[in-house]
């Protein structure tokens, strides 16, 4: 037998014993908790565009900048709060929950896990900001309310 063939039934073996795994059933709860969250409001309810967030408003929200310390550091929305995305959950505490949480990471894939994970928990409060900090930035960040209105 190759090497080739040898790596490929390897992994072939591989794969098969973990998909099992992979299949694995959540509990009621658990199963209960991910319905609620996909059901909870209709398409797009739970995302912000920065067109959509007048400048002033900003001041309104918990805005939670879940990318790492470094990014942050570099950049970031003004007044934003940073919890990087691993470490949300655990310390969901410091959220508030009588206030709208908008939360962002670079392109909304991190901040769409962490919402999804801090919905589950029962934050009703959480929104987030569609396309992320690059698109925010790249729609003119606190200006692009007022930009959008311009162009109407």
């Amino acid at each position: 037998m190759t090497s080739h063939r040898l790596a490929l039934s390897f992994v072939l073996v591989t794969f098969t014993a973990l998909t099992p795994a992979a299949h694995a059933q959540v509990d009621k709860a658990t199963a209960n908790a991910i319905e609620g969250y996909f059901d909870f409001v209709d398409y797009n309810s739970g995302t912000l565009m920065a067109e959509q967030i007048p400048a002033d408003d900003y001041k309104k929200l918990f805005v939670l900048d879940v990318r790492d310390a470094g990014q942050f550091a570099m950049d970031h929305i003004p007044g934003a709060v940073n919890i990087e995305w691993r470490k949300v959950f655990a310390e969901r505490g410091k959220l508030p929950k009588d206030k709208t949480i908008l939360v962002y990471c670079n392109t909304s894939s991190f901040s769409g896990q962490v919402a999804m994970a801090l919905r589950m928990d029962g934050y009703e409060n959480v929104r987030i900001l569609h396309g992320g900090y690059g698109e925010w930035k790249a729609r003119g960040g606190l200006e692009a309310n007022a930009r959008a209105a311009k162009k109407r």
